[in-house]
């Protein structure tokens, strides 16, 4: 994640990578992360010379050589052992997978307390929640998988999107693991690691399928047509599900240590849905994009309309006053899922007319691990003739997981960023990506409103690696 070395001749690695800059303007500097370098025909193999080969050596480019001198570990394609770090919020999170998908390790510490005390995420605070625990939990994770930093072929951080403060801590733990051990790094997106997860517990899900992501930040509706290929669909223009979730427990009192989504999910089963009639939101909007601000504003006036105390916790209101929160909390879940299928519904016929050959709807991100929306949906992709793929709540939420398996599915076509190097500087500056879109927009599902909140925002993950395979192609010329 560091640019360091630029060398202007063509057979450098790092050329490529400025000639992708250059075709993509936008592209804040430095730019690092090693994007596709090979075709997906050309798998890698290390040998005992601890040089790289490819199968096809007749197409062997010239600044392939530059990385004979990285010597890495000697490890079979087959055989691919990854430490994965998450801190892109509030979680923090390091795991351990081989490539055969088996989870050796898995630890998560939770922030639930902060969440708690300041009613949301507190950047600052998450961001020193992180370094108090990170060496100790990517530790723990490494003894539970009875495992040492020399037993690993790579390591995969999150860089983005997310809170920068807390990227930070994990992108620096992960340089300093690869950098110490000699090991190469992978960059790995946030939402795209949700998105492929499924493939982990689902072995047979193939490309292309569709996406929901949900979660705090994030409302996303993609095609993944492949690896490292996907079309946005849709996203929300404002606040995300979870977002609203976690406002809705807080203005009615709930117990946030849990998080919001669940506190809501289980006190809505004691409420009458349809008490409350909130307004569904975009109604008017034929597109796949989502909001949820109007129905956060229409949630707050009918808490302030029953004029409910949040500073009176739920165990400690009167019998009238429980129900009077829980016919709010159905409401609210009724109406916000209400939301997701009908935006669901129609991102599916769309990625039906662009691949005919989707059969699953996957759903992940902390918002999956909801059962009412589990079910709802199941309902939606019935109707529509696909299957639901949902991981488990347990690799919903932000996990270490997902980012190792994510970084062994990028490992095995080639796009990984060399070890940075073992001595680096504490204040190097590091390729963080806070605001990163995963796929390149659907022009009918553009929206007017989004594209006007773009700035300082980086090239998608699908425009880089287009970008690269162009430049590929060019080169072989």
């Amino acid at each position: 994640m560091i640019l360091q070395g630029l060398s202007p001749h063509p057979s450098s690695i790092f050329y490529y990578l400025k000639m992708v800059s250059l075709l993509l303007p936008n592209l804040s500097s430095p730019i690092s992360r090693l994007t596709l370098l090979w075709r997906p025909s050309l798998q890698l193999t290390f040998k005992a010379t601890s040089k790289f080969q490819l199968h096809n050596k007749s197409v062997k480019p010239e600044w392939f050589k530059s990385f004979s001198a990285c010597n890495l570990p000697m490890v079979a394609n087959d055989n691919l052992v990854v430490l994965g770090i998450e801190t892109s919020c509030d979680d923090t999170a390091a795991a351990v997978v081989n490539s055969h998908g088996e989870i050796l390790s898995q630890v998560i510490s939770s922030q639930a307390e902060l969440l708690a005390r300041y009613g949301g995420v507190a950047p600052k605070m998450a961001e020193e929640a992180h370094a108090l625990v990170i060496d100790q939990v990517v530790q723990e994770a490494l003894d539970k998988a009875n495992l040492t930093e020399r037993d690993l072929t790579a390591v995969a951080v999150t860089i983005g999107p997310g809170l920068s403060l807390c990227l930070r801590i994990g992108v620096r733990k992960a340089r300093k693991v690869a950098g110490s051990h000699n090991l190469p790094l992978v960059g790995v997106h946030h939402m795209e690691a949700h998105t492929l997860v499924a493939r982990l517990v689902e072995r047979e899900l193939q490309f292309p399928f569709m996406a929901l992501l949900v979660s705090g930040g994030h409302n996303l509706l993609i095609l993944a047509r492949d690896l490292g290929d996907y079309i946005q669909l849709g996203t929300t223009i404002d606040d995300a599900i979870g977002e609203a979730y976690d406002k809705t427990a807080k203005w009615l009192g709930l117990d946030l240590r849990r998080s919001g989504g669940p506190a809501v999910e289980e006190l809505a089963r004691e409420g009458d849905a349809k008490s409350v009639n909130f307004k569904v939101p975009m109604k008017q909007h034929k597109d796949c994009n989502f909001s949820y601000a109007g129905l956060k504003t229409q949630v707050r006036l009918a808490i302030e309309a029953k004029r409910i105390n949040a500073e009176i916790s739920l165990a400690s209101a009167s019998d009238e006053e429980r129900q009077a929160r829980a016919d709010i909390a159905a409401s609210f879940q009724r109406v916000a899922v209400l939301h997701l299928e009908e935006k669901c519904e129609r991102a599916i016929e769309w990625a039906l007319n662009i691949e005919p050959s989707i059969n699953h709807l996957v759903v992940s991100g902390g918002v999956a691990s909801n059962k009412y929306v589990r079910a709802r949906l199941d309902e939606v992709v019935n109707r529509k003739g696909l299957k639901l793929v949902c991981p488990p709540p347990s690799l919903c939420t932000d996990n270490g997981v997902m980012v190792a398996w994510t970084g062994i599915e990028h490992f095995r076509l080639g796009r990984f960023d060399p070890p940075p190097p073992a001595n680096e500087l504490e204040d190097a500056v590091l390729d963080l990506r806070p605001r990163w879109p995963l796929g390149e927009e659907y022009a009918e599902g553009k929206s007017e409103a989004r594209s006007m909140r773009t700035a300082r925002m980086h090239p998608s993950l699908t425009s880089l690696i287009k970008a690269s395979i162009k430049l590929e192609s060019q080169s072989a010329i």
